[in-house]
């Protein structure tokens, strides 16, 4: 049976309706904007003149008007629906739809906004807004009275619509929810780092060391420009947390660059930023280091390692503290605090003009010299007791303390690899130790000597073959910064042998690289 050009027009008008609400939920950032944007266009396009949609409230155990059409605002804060009450309240309840033809003669209808009384015949359609199982709502629309109306097919649009409405809503609770996740770990992570890297935090009461926690306290209340030296694996970053989280600048960003680990064009970009085709590969626009600074501390680990180009860029920054990105006439400002770190005797560099000498007094404003590990030998103690405590439970082990030939190893020894080293040093012991206490023998055989080890170790020939060879490539990768194929030089061997020995001794050689704190 052919269907009359009423119908037909009517039910063009629908799929059109329902595409600009696709569009109108695919569109709009905020919801509330959105589900009144939904019933407007019910109305002007449908003829759906009055329409509300329903939310349950958090605890489930009633609803409220979320948006209405053709509801004064004070109406429809007041109205409410306990669960089960009313026409809206039976079908967020039971979940299915229900078609009111005349509310009149409807003794459940409530007529809550009370303006129906005062208007002709009414009919009333309402579906529920579930996702899933779950149900969180319902939309409801009046209509003018018509017997010829196939309220149906209105409840069908309306089902169509509500089904849009729960996926938007849906996807909207995901990222709301990945947001809440993301602050509080943005807020656990900040916490930890405050509690980790406040300065009686770092290990060490030796007057050395003393003298440091001094110097963080004086320089952290202000804005100079901090220059860290010592050599590697003294914990250079660690101080320049401690300086910033000890500021008033705690709130803001601490933003770090490892100077040494990129070459002069990508160090200029990474710290000045820069504009979508500078270069091959700048495919779009790209904020620099000193930009994500702003209002925080910006961390230049390895400073002696700039190119003199980018010593006159950072110069400047220092002087003006103005820059542009690369690629860009804009001139920028910053409000950054820079600390600079450096293992280089920056003296020396100055005097052969590999660094410039103007920056240097720029940078040299504050200096904190950090005494390499070898120099608080009261402090060795200290720190090892600390980190067997820490890999002690990282590795779910009851570690209780370290033997006396094992104290004396490690204060006997020189530590080139300075507080990095005893850190991986303490981490192999805790792994190889079988009871509560650390022995001599679970030490690198670069800290074991005949007279303060009291063993030279247990197990069958292949165990201890097995722990020695793997010793010899852990201290090979320490002294290559955990570069595989210098660590193939240094011990005569290919780069394929290495990285078959890596995998089978389960050595983590990453561990090793220099650009590690």
């Amino acid at each position: 049976m052919d269907k009359s050009p009423a119908i037909e027009s009517r039910n063009v008008r629908q799929l059109e309706t329902l595409y600009g609400i696709s569009n109108i939920l695919a569109t709009s950032e905020r919801q509330r904007e959105m589900l009144a944007e939904v019933l407007d266009t019910l109305d002007s396009e449908l003829g759906m003149k009055r329409g509300t949609i329903t939310l349950l409230t958090p605890d489930g155990n009633e609803s409220m008007i979320e948006v209405a059409h053709n509801l004064p605002q004070v109406n429809r804060s007041k109205i409410r629906y306990r669960a089960g009450e009313g026409i809206t309240g039976k079908v967020m309840k039971t979940g299915k739809p229900v078609i009111v033809p005349k509310i009149s003669e409807e003794p459940l209808f409530l007529n809550k906004s009370g303006r129906r009384q005062e208007e002709g015949e009414i009919s009333f359609v309402c579906v529920p807004i579930s996702i899933g199982k779950e149900m969180i709502g319902a939309i409801s629309v009046d209509l003018d009275f018509n017997e010829a109306q196939p309220l149906d097919q209105d409840m069908r649009v309306l089902s169509i619509v509500a089904s849009m409405i729960a996926k938007d809503v849906k996807a909207r609770r995901e990222v709301a929810i990945r947001r809440r996740r993301l602050q509080d770990e943005n807020l656990r992570l900040r916490h930890e780092l405050e509690d980790r890297f406040r300065p009686e935090n770092i290990i060490g009461n030796s007057g050395v060391m003393r003298d440091v926690y001094r110097q963080i306290h004086t320089v952290a209340a202000g804005n100079t420009t901090v220059l860290i030296r010592g050599e590697s694996g003294t914990g250079k970053e660690l101080v320049a947390h401690a300086i910033h989280y000890s500021s008033p600048r705690a709130d803001g960003p601490f933003v770090k660059i490892n100077c040494a680990a990129l070459n002069e064009n990508l160090l200029e970009s990474e710290l000045f930023g820069h504009e979508k085709g500078a270069f091959t590969g700048a495919i779009q626009s790209r904020k620099g280091r000193l930009e994500e600074a702003n209002g925080g501390t910006l961390f230049l680990d390895e400073i002696g390692d700039f190119s003199p180009t980018v010593q006159v860029k950072l110069l400047r920054v220092l002087q003006e503290r103005r820059f542009e990105r690369v690629g860009s006439n804009r001139t920028l400002d910053t409000s950054a605090r820079i600390i600079a770190a450096t293992n280089r005797d920056l003296e020396k560099s100055v005097d052969n003009e590999s660094f410039r000498q103007d920056l240097y007094y720029r940078i040299n404003v504050f200096p904190i010299f950090l005494p390499p590990l070898r120099e608080r030998k009261d402090d060795i103690l200290l720190l090892a007791d600390h980190f067997v405590e820490q890999y002690a439970r990282r590795m779910g082990k009851d570690v209780r303390r370290i033997s006396t030939p094992a104290i004396n190893m490690m204060v006997a020894y020189h530590w080139p690899g300075n507080v990095r080293e005893l850190e991986n040093c303490i981490e192999r012991a805790v792994l190889l130790t079988t009871d509560n206490v650390i022995h001599g023998h679970h030490l690198p055989p670069t800290l074991q000597t005949s007279d303060a080890s009291d063993t030279i170790g247990t197990g069958s020939l292949e165990e201890r073959t097995r722990l020695f060879e793997r010793d010899i490539i852990v201290d090979a990768l320490k002294r290559s910064g955990g570069n595989l194929s210098a660590t193939a030089r240094d011990l005569g061997t290919t780069p394929r042998i290495i990285r078959y020995k890596v995998k089978n001794l389960a050595i983590d050689y990453r561990r090793y690289r220099r650009n590690r704190i």
